[in-house]
């Protein structure tokens, strides 16, 4: 099925991703310049996954992911200004500065966060479906995670459970070709992530995540037959991470032919082209939106840089529930 939106909402996919991919490019200028601190994890070359997953989202719906999560942040609808103001460890942070780069969160807009110890959100994430179920709120739960995450304990307890007690889940695996520095190839018994769902009969697909309108309505699908009572559903998103697995990856791993050949396969310039062919949208009109981008961008560093840090006597603020 092919679901078609208005041209308003083709832009704000447009947008989103190329919001992304700036904000995580200037992310990394302000990393080497001293002002982010800790572990970076960047999302360029993986923009059309998270974009296409959450525009298929009700607000019922919760998205939960791993330490990958800037651009989570922004599609699941943070401000810019609140997502550098957290990486640079400011008052004004989505977190108030304290979960910096991995622990974005706003449970006002139901994502419930990026978890920085691998795999370890899988269980949260059925047990936020568990009590949807419970609750009877027609809600999913929207998981994302990387392809290393597959192969540990966590996935497959996970996955056990959400079969067992049939819950309104689905499991989407961002397969970026690396866990770390390894090759899938060499960590995990099967090549296709989405075979491991096979082993607790969830029904899976393995689809293109460098086309976000295939993500898009590979989702939408896949949420409409969970939210009618079928299921977990596990979705196996093949996409590809330009950067290194952090800042500090040197990146020998790999060749620059490898690169260079997913690069030719851009989601940001496949979906340029895709509006453009189809006469939904006018270069200049493309060109009027990176520019509103460039413009965001800026606005959110002068905000961060200019926010105040935490101050000392909030350090024990919010450490229990009142």
């Amino acid at each position: 099925m092919v679901y078609v939106m208005e041209k308003e909402e083709y832009i704000k996919l447009y947008y989103q991703m190329v919001l992304i991919r700036h904000l995580e490019e200037r992310a990394a200028e302000l990393y080497q310049q001293g002002k982010i601190g800790g572990f970076l994890h960047l999302y360029i070359g993986q923009e059309a996954v998270s974009t296409g997953l959450i525009s298929a989202r009700k607000p019922q719906d919760r998205i939960i992911t791993a330490y990958r999560d800037h651009g989570v942040a922004i599609n699941a609808g943070i401000p810019p200004r609140q997502v550098v103001a957290e990486l640079l460890g400011k008052a004004t942070g989505i977190s108030k500065g304290r979960g910096g780069s991995m622990h974005m969160a706003d449970v006002t807009k139901n994502y419930w966060g990026g978890h920085a110890i691998v795999g370890t959100h899988l269980p949260i994430a059925a047990g936020l479906a568990l009590g949807d179920l419970y609750q009877h709120t027609n809600g999913v739960t929207i998981c994302m995670f990387g392809d290393g995450a597959t192969n540990i304990g966590y996935f497959h307890e996970a996955l056990n459970l959400s079969k067992v007690w049939n819950l309104p889940i689905l499991w989407a695996c961002e397969n970026n070709q690396y866990g770390m520095g390894t090759a899938v190839d060499r960590a995990s018994a099967v090549i296709e992530i989405r075979q491991k769902a096979e082993g607790y009969q969830i029904p899976n697909e393995r689809i293109d995540g460098m086309n976000v309108l295939t993500v898009r309505e590979a989702a939408l699908a896949y949420l409409d037959l969970i939210r009618s009572g079928k299921g977990p559903h596990f979705l196996e998103i093949v996409t590809y991470r330009y950067r290194g697995h952090s800042m500090g990856d040197p990146e020998r791993y790999r060749k620059a032919e490898e690169i260079k050949k997913w690069k030719e396969n851009d989601p940001i310039g496949i979906y340029q082209h895709y509006l453009s062919d189809n006469q939904i949208a006018q270069q200049d009109e493309l060109d009027d939106v990176e520019t509103q981008v460039k413009a965001d961008i800026l606005d959110a560093v002068e905000f961060a840089e200019s926010s105040p840090e935490p101050a000392p006597e909030t350090l024990f603020d919010n450490v229990y529930v009142d």
